[in-house]
């Protein structure tokens, strides 16, 4: 496994995140393909084994169960010091109810470490951005929660360009602690933070850990093959449905660079998107070991200027969805 610094960090993280969404109970939140948490922990086990030391999980993830399930498997696991874990808050979860106040925040953080069993999460995430709370009002609350020593690091996911530059801005102007991470879409098929957010990270030092980075699953199989869970998963076919015949077409040209390196589609890739500036981590999903493994291959695979030349040219522009 490759490592690399998290942004302005002193975290050190695999080159590759294990997205934890996947590990949760069914019979609670709104994901019934997840996996309960005698199938969740051999998978988590074996990212250990291969290396990964850096999971992203939220506080909304199966109502709270994600959390709880990584929590308890990293404990038996790892040692605390060798692991690096993100969390978030924004979403409702439980009697929380959705936003970014002072009072949600605080309550968040001491749900999320009392789920996981930890004093502390090395990077906690504003899930989405709060269109109802001054953005002041979060700031500060996010400073506190670090200074009170609840996180070491914050970050940030899915928004506008314009919205993270007034975060930097006000956060600077006030000397409350800094978003170090953006958490946001990027994939072969969504390229759409190439234009304004990947270039304002890369010029702030800020650590980019795209979610999705194999589209939802979509990049890993014939194109309009499908799964249990891209039929359950509604918010995923949100996130595509308007732009299927470019993604198709894109897709093509992966599978072609797939099968003449022999490689797969989802190390091509993922190989793609690590060659890309101020990508730190892609948020990797896996809901059985030998998906993981083949996952874990990615970093080692090098693209030529040709084989990233046949997946890009034939991209379009696409609306951009994902947040509010």
């Amino acid at each position: 496994m490759q490592y690399n610094t998290l942004g302005n960090t002193d975290l050190r993280v695999s080159r590759l995140c294990l997205g934890c969404m996947t590990f949760g109970e069914p019979t609670r939140g709104k994901h019934a393909w997840t996996l309960p948490e005698e199938s969740s922990r051999p998978i988590i086990q074996r990212a250990l084994e291969k290396g990964i030391n850096f999971f992203d999980t939220a506080n909304s993830y199966s109502d709270g169960s994600s959390e709880e399930i990584v929590g308890r498997a990293l404990k038996d696991f790892a040692r605390r010091d060798d692991v690096v874990v993100a969390t978030k808050v924004y979403h409702q979860t439980g009697d929380l109810a959705e936003g970014l106040s002072r009072a949600q925040i605080l309550r968040s953080i001491d749900d999320s470490l009392r789920r996981l069993g930890m004093d502390y999460v090395d990077l906690l995430q504003i899930h989405r951005w709060d269109y109802n709370t001054p953005l002041e009002e979060t700031l500060e609350a996010l400073h506190d929660v670090v200074k009170a020593g609840k996180a070491r690091y914050i970050g940030a996911s899915s928004m506008y360009a314009w919205q993270f530059a007034k975060a930097l801005y006000t956060q600077d102007r006030h000397g409350w602690i800094r978003f170090v991470t953006m958490q946001d879409q990027y994939n072969l098929i969504q390229r759409e933070e190439e234009r304004e957010m990947l270039p304002l990270c890369y010029a702030e030092g800020v650590a980019v850990i795209p979610w999705s980075p194999l589209a939802r699953g979509r990049l890993t199989r014939p194109w309009g093959e499908t799964t249990a869970r891209v039929v359950s998963d509604e918010f995923g076919k949100t996130l595509y449905q308007d732009s299927e015949d470019n993604d198709a077409q894109i897709a093509g040209r992966l599978a072609n660079v797939a099968r003449e390196r022999g490689a797969t589609r989802a190390q091509v890739a993922l190989a793609w998107l690590l060659s890309k500036p101020a990508i730190a981590a892609p948020i990797i999903g896996a809901s059985r070991q030998e998906q993981l493994d083949e996952l874990l291959e990615a970093p080692d695979l090098t693209l030529t200027e040709q084989e990233v030349a046949e997946l890009e040219t034939v991209y379009r522009p696409h609306h951009v969805v994902g947040f509010k």
